[in-house]
Parts: C-alpha cells; sequence; structure tokens
C-alpha cells in the first residue's frame, strides 16, 4: 500500500490541521479502519487524527458511455464543468462554484439552492459494486453514503448554459476570500444559519485568528495561523447560543475529524 504525506495546513481549504501519511487507494483496495478525506474541502482536520486515506489519481477521470457521463469520484468540479463546456452537456454548471472532488459531492449531496449533485445522478460505484440513485436516501446536503464511491454516472443532457454559470457565480459572490472550509451549517429548514448567526450577535466574533466571517457570518474563516481548538469553540459557542435564543439545533456541514 502507498501513502502520501499530506500536510492539512496547506493541502485543506480552511488551512488547519498537522502533517500525517495518508493512505493511497489504488485499485479499488480499501485499507480497514481508515476514513477518506477526497480533496479536503469541508474538513476540520483534528491534530490526532485516526488513520486517512485518499483516492489515487486512477479515479480522475470523466467519459461519456451509452448517452451517460462517468466520472470519477477524485475529479474536481471544475474539470467537469470544462467538460460540459466543451462537450455541450446541460445540468452541472453550478459545480463552477463548488469547490472539491466528486466522491465529496456525492457524499454529502453538494448543490446550489435546488441544483444538486442528486439530481441528474443514476448510479454509485463502491466496492460492493453499482449501486442506483433509488437505493441511497438522500436529502438536503446529507446522504446515507458510508462506503468510498470510486465512481458515478450520471444522466447526459445536451445544452450547456452560460446563462446558468453567470447566475451561479452570482450566487456565491458574497462569499469570503479567506480560507475557509466552506458554510459552517447546514441551514435550518425555513431559516438560514447565517442570519441565526448574525442574530446571536456572533459574525465577525473572533477567536485567535479564526472567525465567523464580517462578509457572511455563515463562514468559519482562517485569518491565518488559525487552530483546530480555536475554531471548535467557535462552533460549539455559534450552537450553545443559537439553540438558547431559537430552540435551533444548528447542524455542522464542516465535517470534523
Amino acid at each position: 500500500m502507498n501513502f502520501k504525506t499530506i500536510d492539512f495546513s496547506k493541502f485543506s481549504s480552511i488551512r488547519i490541521g498537522p502533517i500525517v501519511d495518508v493512505a493511497v487507494i489504488e485499485n479499488d483496495f480499501i485499507p480497514e479502519g481508515h476514513i477518506i478525506v477526497g480533496s479536503a474541502n469541508n474538513l476540520l482536520v483534528s491534530p490526532t487524527p485516526p488513520p486517512l486515506m485518499i483516492l489515487s489519481k486512477e479515479y480522475d477521470f470523466i467519459r461519456i458511455e451509452e448517452n451517460r457521463l462517468i466520472i470519477g469520484a477524485a475529479t474536481p468540479g471544475g474539470r467537469v464543468v470544462s467538460f460540459c463546456k466543451k462537450n455541450d452537456i446541460a445540468h452541472f454548471e453550478y459545480l463552477s462554484k463548488l469547490p472539491g472532488t466528486i466522491g465529496g459531492m456525492l457524499k454529502m449531496n453538494a448543490g446550489l439552492k435546488e441544483y444538486e449533485i442528486f439530481n441528474h445522478l443514476i448510479a454509485i460505484r463502491t466496492s460492493k459494486g453499482w449501486i442506483p440513485k433509488e437505493e441511497v436516501d438522500y436529502g438536503y446536503r446529507n446522504t446515507s453514503i458510508r462506503d468510498v464511491v470510486f465512481e458515478a454516472s450520471f444522466h447526459l443532457e445536451k445544452g450547456f448554459s452560460f446563462e446558468r454559470l453567470e447566475m451561479f457565480a452570482q450566487m456565491r459572490s458574497n462569499q469570503p476570500s479567506d480560507p475557509s472550509a466552506g458554510s459552517c451549517f447546514k441551514n435550518p429548514p425555513g431559516d438560514y444559519a447565517g442570519r441565526l448567526i448574525e442574530a446571536v450577535g456572533l459574525k465577525g466574533k473572533r477567536i485567535g485568528a479564526m472567525a465567523f466571517s464580517e462578509v457572511h457570518a455563515n463562514f468559519l474563516v482562517n485569518t491565518g495561523g488559525g487552530r483546530y481548538e480555536d475554531a471548535l469553540s467557535l462552533i460549539r459557542e455559534a450552537q450553545q447560543r443559537v439553540k438558547a435564543q431559537f430552540g435551533i439545533d444548528l447542524q455542522c456541514e464542516v465535517v470534523i475529524i
């Protein structure tokens, strides 16, 4: 089994974490007792994480097969958008504004508003073989996927939309540029996590180098040299304050390892 040394303070989008040797998944072999990290775009990694693993480059591919789009789980969203633009394929424009790889996006049913990755999914392939979408429970930013996804197949429809591409760019224009792990919390039904964080007075709140962004309160940002413990303190404070004032349990969208 091969290993790759990863410095999570450089590799993860929030720029926090230790330097660890991560197992590399090749030829569908999954080491036991390891947690998959993908491209670490919505991860907060502790100083002492459990054994971690990552997909090798063999899972970074896109191809058209019998009117279906087959995409490897290690393929970045941006690459999918470029492929769809070149081949005039519809429904993947929103990926231009979502960081990360297809595997991670599938696991959390990533999306923007009603545009979600499960909308045009046909099936995923894990160590159990091909599993049709109908056999996976999924909802808003959540799925029952627990196994490592190797690849997925999607419905292929013609008609890449530059109009939608522009719309998604506008939707994401209010996001902070500081390192973050994306949206910190899931939006509760009928409300917005950002509004709630702001309402309890935590917008711009800072502990050490970590803060809830002044630009968008639901983004936990690292202003430089942020620590895991400080990030965790802010997450817990937001959950406690929102629960106390509104009776709402804020669910983390950031995955804490």
